[in-house]
This record gives C-alpha cells, structure tokens and sequence, in this order.
C-alpha cells in the first residue's frame, strides 16, 4: 500500500495526468464511485483521508466523526486508487494560517447554519489542491453548496484543475449515502428515504405548475409531521446557491433535516 503521510513526501508527477478525490474517510459507495470513475480517466489516482478540524463547528461531531483508516485504504486501493494521502492536521496547518474564503455561493443555508464550515472547506480544498496538484478532481453532488464552491473557488484562482462533479449515490430507497447515516438508529434509518421521497414529489409537483412556496411549505410539514426538524427545503440556482422563484436553467431542489442529533442534507435536479 502506497500510503504518504507527510506534505514533503508527496511524490508529484506533473508528466501524468492525475486524479484526485479528496475525503474525510469513512469511505462508502458514493466515495467509492468517485475513486473508481478517477481510476478509469486518469494515469494515477489519489485519495486524501483527513478528518479536517476547521470545517468543524463548536458543536459538531469531530471527536466522534468515525475513521476506520485500515478499512478505508482497502477499500480505497480496491477501487483503484493508486496512493493515499494522509497527513496530521499540525503537517496541514501552522500557527494563524492563512485561510481561505468563498463568497456569494456560501451566503445562505450551510453556510448561514454552519458558521466557519465553508472557511475550513475552501482552505483545505485549496491546500490539497496544491499538495496533489492534480489534473482531475472529484467532488459527489450531495454536497451541492460545496460542489458550488469549489467550482467557483477553481474559477476565481484559475487553480489548474478540472472539477468533475458526479451524481449522488443512493441507497436502494433512496436514502442519500453519507458518512453520518451510521449515526441514525434503527427507528431512524427507516424514516430517513422521506427526505429524498420528499425532494422527489416537490420536483414532480413544481414541474406541474404548483405554486413553489406552498408546495415546499407543505412538504416540509409532512416530514415534521414525521418526527423530522427541517432546518431548510428550497429552490435554488445550484450554480449560485441562492433562491429562485421561477423553474430555471440550473435548478435544483435542496433540503437538510435532523432526525434525532444526526443532521441529513439532500438535493435533486429539476431542471439541467
């Protein structure tokens, strides 16, 4: 196993075309279909695993984010990746580090919840980005705000890297996979595909003309009618994140809900 630990070990290559997925571990299927899309276009594939302390809020789950390292580089390797990147957050960051922000996609909805979070994202997306130097990077669309980010982060830099979003990997009932679904309950598991079932009916609603607002305000009623707090459900320009109030060129729909202490994000195309 090809596994670099520290930032002067990186062995970079700028004569092969390069790949990057960057995670957090606890890899799953969604992570998964990037490393082995990555594998498939490019010369070499890299993976990062670090758990990013500043995307972290005060009250958000860094202590008990899980990290099954071993499991995550076999599966990593499994799928193709050909080296792992996998340094200390004190080989990461030095004392007052430059930080890095994005403005405008970030504005409302995570980053409005989540105060720093998208700070901690674009800094450690750009840090990675000069470490691997790769030609390709992969990013899942579940996160969709992030996707916005580092998509307008790339742009605004000219960072020399090709930002490939892919599809969201779903469970078979839909349910969206993440790293935190392994914190969802038994009782909770089972009600968790309403957010996509949720997401689905408001599509198919709003693209036969009903009103947006009373369409949206309902459906996040019947999820709280459910047990769910929604913390938001909206139709946004996914190219901006912000609201729109017509069926746009780039809309999508797009939710996070609490059920218990595990917050669900979630999003779908309606139109593009």
């Amino acid at each position: 196993m090809n596994i670099v630990r520290k930032i002067g070990e990186f062995p970079r290559n700028p004569t092969i075309i390069t790949g990057f997925v960057p995670t957090m571990g606890a890899l799953h299927e969604g992570h998964l279909s990037l490393i082995r899309m990555s594998a498939k276009e490019n010369d070499r594939t890299v993976v990062s695993i670090f758990v990013n302390p500043t995307q972290f809020g005060p009250n958000e789950d860094f202590s008990r984010y899980p990290r099954p390292f071993e499991e995550d580089c076999r599966l990593a390797f499994e799928c193709g990746a050909d080296l792992i990147f996998a340094p200390d957050a004190e080989d990461i960051y030095s004392t007052n580090p430059t930080t890095v922000s994005v403005p405008y996609v970030t504005d409302q909805f995570e980053g409005q919840r989540r105060p720093g979070h998208f700070q901690g994202v674009a800094t450690i997306v750009t840090k990675l980005f000069n470490i691997v130097a790769p030609t390709n990077s992969y990013f899942g669309e579940k996160d969709l705000q992030q996707c916005a980010l580092v998509k307008k982060l790339v742009d605004d830099l000219n960072l020399p890297t090709n930002i490939r979003i892919c599809e969201t990997v779903r469970e078979p009932d839909g349910l969206a996979m993440s790293s935190r679904n392994r914190y969802l309950s038994s009782k909770d598991r089972e009600l968790a595909p309403m957010i996509y079932q949720v997401l689905a009916r408001s599509k198919d609603l709003l693209l036969n003309g009903e009103d947006i607002e009373s369409t949206l305000d309902l459906q996040a009623k019947a999820l709280s009618e459910r047990g769910f707090r929604v913390d938001y459900l909206a139709l946004v320009d996914r190219l901006t994140m912000h609201p729109t109030q017509s069926i746009i060129d780039n809309a999508s729909l797009i939710i996070a809900a609490y059920l218990s202490n595990t917050r669900l994000i979630d999003n779908i195309r309606v139109v593009g």
